[in-house]
């Protein structure tokens, strides 16, 4: 089943990928690589803020974190001309949870968005990863994602 099958069976629709908010590129390849800038987490009401372990629950932050999900293969799609099909597999997460310092359950936020990729992709979706917490992250939102990703 191709990617955007899968998509169109689970109701997902993708969001157009985000303009890049400072002064980078929302992706750069080399070779098979497609490296994605992070991807901040927002929905179509705007950008999702809060802090883990001060105003946000492990379970509002997983979902933010599915939101970057979705924005990273928005930018896969627009780098490789529409067609997301070209993506092979996902390589590598790092995901930035905006957490207070006691706060240690980052691991489980960023599931949110492994977890999406395995659900759309199947065993492409699988991936290496890092998870960490961060003091700020830029706006106020809860999580920022980039990924690596292999492409044809």
């Amino acid at each position: 089943m191709s990617h955007a099958a899968r998509l169109e069976e689970l109701g997902i629709d993708l969001p157009d990928a985000p303009a890049p908010a400072a002064n980078y590129v929302p992706a750069v390849r080399t070779g098979n690589l497609l490296f994605v800038s992070g991807q901040i987490s927002q929905d179509s009401d705007g950008m999702i803020v809060g802090r883990l372990g001060a105003d946000m629950s492990v379970e509002e932050g997983a979902a933010a974190a599915r939101r970057c999900a979705l924005s990273l293969l928005a930018q896969v799609r627009a780098a490789c001309d529409g067609d997301l099909d070209r993506l092979v597999r996902v390589v590598k997460l790092t995901g930035f949870v905006n957490s207070t310092p006691e706060f240690g359950d980052q691991p489980k936020v960023i599931n949110g968005c492994s977890d999406a990729l395995v659900e759309i992709l199947g065993d492409a979706g699988r991936h290496s990863r890092s998870a960490v917490s961060a003091g700020a992250l830029p706006f106020g939102v809860v999580v920022e994602i980039e990924g690596i990703f292999e492409v044809r």
